[in-house]
C-alpha cells in the first residue's frame, strides 16, 4: 500500500454484509448504509485514518465508532479518490465485512450529531440511495463478488520480521539477532491492523526477530504462537524450508492465519499459496512477496471456491516516518 503525501487525507471504510431471507424464504444479501444528518447524505461506513494507524485497524474502528458493530475485514474492494472541498485528494481504502447476527445483536449504535441512521438494504436499493458514484463503484465491486460466490474469504497473512541487529554487528547465533528499536515499533503498529482479520492461527520461524515481531498480535488477541523450524532463514540456507506441507495443512483447514518468517522464505509461502488455488502468477503477485520489514501480504481465499483462484491480495506496510 502507498503511502499518501502531506496533502492527501486517507480513509477506510467497509460494506458490511449479510445475509436474511426474504418474505419467501429466499436468502438475500443486505448491505448496511449510513444516515449523515449534518450532510444530508447516504453512504458506506468510513471514516479518516488518525495518526499513526495503518487503513485497516481505522476501518474496524470507524465501523465501530459510525455502526456500533466489531467487525472482521474480509478482501479489499479497492480505493476511491477525489477531491474534497478546498481542494484537498483523499484516497478511502475499502473492505467487505460480513457482520455475524452475535455482532448485530451487541451493536452498540445510537444517533449522533454525525450518523442521524444506518439502514440495512438490498444491493439494488442500495445502490439506488447511495449519494455518491464513487460509493457506487464500491458497491458495484462488491456485488461482483456476490455473482461470482466468492463473498466469503479467509486470510492466509505472510509476515516478514521487524528491523533487525545486523549480522555484521552480532556475536551470536543467527537466530537469536534481536529486533532494534525500530523493529519492535513496527511490530507494536502493525499488530492491530493484523487483528483486523481475527486470525486464530499464529505461527513464527523459531529466530527471536520472528517470535518478537509476532509477539504483540499474540498478546492483543490472547493467541500462543506455534514455531517451526521449517520457516527459519537456517532452513533456507540449508534447503529445508519446504513449506508446501504447511501451507496445505492451513488452506485445509480454512483458518484465518498470520506466518511470521523471513525475506527469503516469504516467496516460498506465497509461491504455495498461488499454486495450491490455481491463481496465475503475474509480475503483481510476485512483488507481493518481495517484504521489507514488518510488512505483511495478506492472500484472500475464498471459502467456497477455493481452487478458483485467489480472490484478492494486499500488501501493508507498518505506519512510522
Amino acid at each position: 500500500m502507498s503511502v499518501p503525501g502531506p496533502s492527501m487525507v486517507l480513509a477506510a471504510g467497509a460494506v458490511c454484509w449479510r445475509t436474511v431471507s426474504d418474505k419467501h424464504g429466499v436468502e438475500e444479501v443486505r448491505v448496511l448504509l449510513v444516515h449523515r444528518a449534518a450532510r444530508a447524505d447516504t453512504g458506506i461506513p468510513k471514516g479518516k485514518v488518525d495518526p499513526g494507524e495503518m487503513a485497516p485497524q481505522a476501518a474496524v474502528r470507524e465501523i465501530k465508532e459510525e455502526t456500533g458493530l466489531s467487525i472482521v475485514l474480509g478482501a479489499p474492494l479497492g480505493t476511491t479518490e477525489y477531491t474534497m472541498p478546498g481542494g484537498r485528494e483523499k484516497i478511502v481504502h475499502y473492505w467487505s465485512a460480513e457482520v455475524s447476527e452475535e455482532a448485530i445483536a451487541e451493536s452498540t449504535f445510537t444517533p449522533s450529531a454525525e450518523i442521524a441512521s444506518v439502514e440495512w438494504m438490498t444491493v439494488r436499493a442500495a445502490r439506488t440511495a447511495l449519494s455518491f458514484e464513487q460509493d457506487r463503484e464500491i458497491l458495484d465491486r462488491f456485488a461482483a463478488r456476490v455473482a461470482a460466490g466468492t463473498t466469503r474469504t479467509f486470510p492466509i497473512i505472510a509476515l516478514r520480521h521487524g528491523k533487525a541487529v545486523s549480522p555484521s554487528a552480532w556475536d551470536g547465533p543467527d537466530t537469536t539477532r534481536p529486533l532494534l528499536h525500530r523493529g519492535l515499533e513496527q511490530a507494536r503498529v502493525i499488530a492491530p491492523s493484523l487483528a483486523a482479520w481475527a486470525p486464530t492461527k499464529l505461527m513464527s520461524s523459531t529466530a527471536v526477530r520472528c517470535l518478537t515481531t509476532i509477539e504483540p498480535v499474540s498478546a492483543l488477541l490472547g493467541l500462543s504462537v506455534k514455531t517451526t523450524a521449517t520457516l527459519s532463514q537456517d532452513a533456507y540456507e540449508d534447503g529445508t524450508a519446504t513449506v508446501k506441507k504447511l501451507i496445505h495443512k492451513r488452506l485445509t483447514r480454512t483458518q484465518a492465519t498470520v506466518i511470521c518468517s523471513h525475506g527469503p522464505v516469504i516467496p516460498q509461502i506465497l509461491d504455495e499459496v498461488v499454486a495450491a488455488t490455481n491463481t496465475p502468477l503475474d509480475a503483481a503477485t510476485r512483488r507481493a512477496g518481495m517484504l521489507a520489514t514488518a510488512e505483511f501480504t495478506v492472500m484472500h481465499v475464498s471459502l467456497d471456491h477455493p481452487q478458483n483462484g485467489l480472490v484478492a491480495i494486499e500488501t501493508h506496510s507498518p505506519a512510522l516516518d
